[in-house]
């Protein structure tokens, strides 16, 4: 066995596997806080290499796609866009959540799309390809969308200014994922060797990233989850079902294909939560942080079972070659 299978196989293993890392690293971090609590000082360089690694799954063809069919791209991005943040903001509103859990709330609504859609969107049987077309648009856009999203909702309640959110999403998300793609390109031409080793370390890589950005996250508030009402799990667990269900819908009405309408289920539904976290982070409490780190993990449970009740709909089974290469990077 080459050196290339053996990492691919540890690859496979560590992303297979993701949730129970999470549970681990939630575990631990509660029982000894310090040991991670310093990571909060690096959630923007990780999160960094979480979109470095997106960057080397893209190739030129994810964005020719958005030239032959511009209208099911544009209609799960604007999904995404419309849909998300003002469901946050409406269960801000409902439930009457605290401050900075509400603003916690609506940075997850605002974040674009998460690369975990892809996988999930392969193991349902939904169009993969239009899957990762509209993650790249909604991620490309970030810098303009999410900012005015919160400014818009949370304005009153925040000192942060666009031009701040917008540079640090540049900085975290734009610049590493454009790093990626170009990194890609010249390894495809230069070193394929090289890009396949990438593309088969980035996965746990990824996957390493985000459970440490979790148990950060996790271990700067324990107090407040201990003394956090069900209310908040609640919030997490309603926007999200509000997308994959509402993500869904947009591809019925408008008459999109069912393995389509599938893909704009996860899209819409699963967002970057990672992103949000980082941005939480950056800018407010770290009770802020909590939502999106809950989402991390609750985005792992719902989207695998959403996958498995979608592949069961159809006889044909999945073919394992055609799997995509994105990581679980929510």
């Amino acid at each position: 066995m080459s050196s290339l299978d053996t990492m691919k196989r540890i690859s496979r293993f560590v992303s297979k596997y993701f949730v129970l890392w999470v549970v681990i690293a939630v575990v631990i971090s509660f029982l000894s806080p310090e040991s991670f609590v310093w990571i909060g000082d690096y959630v923007s360089l990780l999160l960094g290499v979480v979109m470095l690694g997106m960057g080397l799954t893209l190739t030129t063809k994810d964005f020719k796609r958005i030239l032959e069919r511009p209208r099911d791209v544009l209609l799960g991005a604007a999904a995404q866009w419309l849909i998300m943040p003002t469901a946050a903001y409406t269960l801000v509103v409902v439930l009457s959540l605290p401050a900075e859990i509400g603003i916690g709330l609506i940075l997850l609504g605002a974040a674009p799309g998460g690369t975990a859609s892809n996988v999930y969107t392969y193991l349902g049987k939904g169009d993969v390809a239009l899957s990762v077309t509209i993650t790249s648009v909604t991620t490309l856009a970030a810098p303009l969308v999410m900012p005015a999203w919160v400014i818009l909702f949370a304005g009153e309640q925040i000192q942060v200014t666009f031009a701040e959110m917008f540079q640090e999403i540049v900085l975290i998300v734009v610049i590493p994922v454009v790093l990626g793609f170009t990194l890609r390109r010249v390894l495809d031409r230069r070193a394929p060797t090289a890009a396949k080793a990438g593309l088969t370390i980035f996965p746990a890589v990824s996957v390493i990233a985000i459970v440490a950005i979790v148990a950060a996250v996790v271990g700067a508030n324990v107090e407040n989850i201990l003394t956090a009402s069900a209310v908040v799990l609640v919030a997490v667990l309603l926007h999200n079902m509000i997308g994959l269900s509402a993500g869904y819908g947009t591809g019925y009405v408008f008459g999109m294909a069912d393995d389509r309408s599938r893909a704009c289920s996860f899209e819409v539904g699963m967002q970057n939560s990672a992103l949000a976290v980082a941005i939480a982070a950056a800018f407010f409490s770290p009770l802020a942080s909590l939502v999106p780190a809950l989402a991390v993990v609750l985005h792992q449970l719902t989207g695998p079972v959403l996958a498995t009740y979608f592949a069961s709909q159809d006889d044909e089974p999945i073919d394992e070659s055609a799997e995509p290469t994105q990581s679980i990077s929510d």
